[in-house]
């Protein structure tokens, strides 16, 4: 039979596979997002009545500048994101799965060489209403198969035309302001598409399981002209469960951003710090994962680590990312009546 704890583990190692809002994954100090969910880009279902309060933490750092797969330059002194995530998830059967997510930057921060070169911002992000079905599942005496497919929504909450001050007249104390580029901006004001699929096969009596899901994010414009580049990523996983409680999964990943489009009457760079040119990557990551089961409770850590970089034109790369969260799930139960009552009726 297919343990509760394991269902967790699997889940909950599926929920977190796309942690990062990747914040610097289009353009040379311009940016932009590539995935935007963070904790829930390919998930399977819950039960019927079963509720999900999932909230996670990450941290993002990198200063390590690419020119196509090459080491280059740093045209800045660090990058770094301070990140929550909440998803909040409910399955409607058992076979059909609705949640809201969104998350709060407490700052997303680019380190220039000198202080006045500093730009940072913070806020909430986007908010992204994500359903799931599952289409197929086949439970046997030594296997457990699943498919689920989804179709997300993800509509920008937070700004993407915030601005940073770059001078100030000493004679009549009139500020000047610039809009700030991408990386720091909380979303990038667009409304996209996205779609996922996940592929499972387990067996339980071994707690060994495999996996794979695959996403694609159609992104939208925005009223600043800007078309970040669409998003597609595929992961294959192999996780084992020991004493029933601690789960450890193995991941590899490879992501693919499309270059920017933009309007042709704007000038990109001048304006919004753009260099259209440097947009647009393949990267292939490695991920191990950790988690640890009690009751309805799941804490969980992982690490992304970039193993391979390319970039178009130049542009900063990828870092570590570090997430740690939490999965609470339980179960809505029905008022049962009491013998002898009449729902009021006189």
């Amino acid at each position: 039979m297919f343990e509760k704890p394991f269902i967790r583990t699997v889940c909950i190692l599926v929920l977190v596979l796309y942690s990062c809002a990747r914040s610097y994954s289009q353009g040379c100090c311009s940016g932009g997002s590539g995935s935007p969910i963070a904790g829930g880009a390919s998930q399977g279902v819950l039960k019927e009545k079963q509720f999900e309060i999932a909230p996670n933490y990450q941290y993002t750092g990198t200063n390590k500048f690419y020119v196509g797969d090459r080491d280059t330059t740093r045209m800045l002194d660090y990058l770094f994101t301070n990140y929550l995530y909440l998803r909040l998830a409910y399955g409607v059967t058992d076979k059909f799965t609705m949640s809201v997510e969104s998350g709060y930057f407490f700052n997303k921060t680019q380190y220039g060489y000198q202080k006045a070169d500093t730009v940072t911002s913070n806020g909430v992000g986007d908010l992204i209403i994500f359903p799931r079905y599952s289409i197929y599942t086949r439970n046997t005496e030594k296997t457990r198969t699943e498919i689920t497919l989804g179709l997300g929504y993800k509509i920008p909450l937070g700004k993407y035309n915030d601005s940073t001050l770059v001078f100030t007249d000493p004679n009549n104390g009139k500020k000047y302001y610039t809009t700030s580029p991408p990386t720091v901006q909380p979303t990038t004001g667009s409304q996209d598409i996205i779609f996922y699929g996940f592929l499972y096969r387990g067996w339980p009596d071994k707690k060994f399981r495999v996996f794979a899901n695959m996403l694609y994010i159609k992104k939208g414009w925005n009223a600043l002209g800007q078309k970040f580049g669409d998003y597609a990523s595929l992961g294959l996983f192999a996780g084992h469960t020991f004493f029933k409680k601690l789960g450890v999964t193995l991941q590899i990943r490879g992501e693919w951003v499309d270059s920017m489009k933009y309007d042709k009457n704007i000038d990109m760079l001048a304006l919004y710090n753009v260099d259209v040119r440097s947009t647009g990557s393949k990267k292939i990551f490695f991920s191990p994962q950790i988690s640890f089961n009690h009751n309805d409770f799941t804490v969980y850590a992982l690490s992304e680590i970039p193993l391979y970089q390319y970039m178009n034109g130049t542009q900063i790369g990828s870092g570590v990312q570090h997430t740690a969260g939490l999965s609470y799930r339980f179960f809505v139960k029905r008022k049962i009546k009491e013998p002898g009552t009449d729902n009021g009726a006189k």
